[in-house]
């Protein structure tokens, strides 16, 4: 008797299955300040960033990116808002996407899934991550601009 194996591939698209960008990974490897989150109508309308805090309270945290073992933290440091901070773990994919888990289960909605961000405009000095979400019915793109903290 014989046994026929067939395998079937298919290609996925789930930002999460593909192929590791291990230069880029090196070169977000640091800490990091976040300095600035832009996006349309953002004086008027307010956005919780990462199921967490209005998007303001981001703004001059402290991001840390480990690259050999794509782990890393933040912490949120603007006096005007609750002070927080939680182990991150992420990687950056072949497609140019940052993805992302923060790992404090209490507060974070999205340990399972996490957060798939476009990253662009590395630098040695900055990086943007641009996160797509749906503000008042319109898919908004919202930049989160880092600055290399020396």
């Amino acid at each position: 008797m014989g046994f026929v194996f067939t395998l079937i591939s298919c290609k996925s698209t789930s930002p999460v299955a593909t192929k590791l960008d291990m230069k880029t990974e090196v070169a977000l490897k640091g800490d990091w300040i976040l300095s600035q989150v832009n996006y349309p109508n953002s004086q008027y309308v307010k956005l919780t960033s990462f199921d967490l805090v209005d998007s303001n309270c981001l703004i001059g945290s402290r991001w840390n990116f480990i690259s050999n073992n794509n782990k890393g933290s933040f912490s949120l440091t603007n006096s005007a808002c609750s002070l927080y901070s939680s182990d991150i773990t992420w990687y950056v994919n072949k497609d140019g996407n940052f993805v992302m888990k923060i790992l404090d289960a209490e507060k974070a909605k999205r340990v399972a899934t996490g957060y798939v961000l476009d990253l662009v405009n590395v630098t040695e000095s900055s990086f943007q991550l641009i996160d797509h979400v749906n503000i008042a019915g319109k898919n908004t793109a919202v930049t989160y601009q880092f600055v290399r903290n020396n």
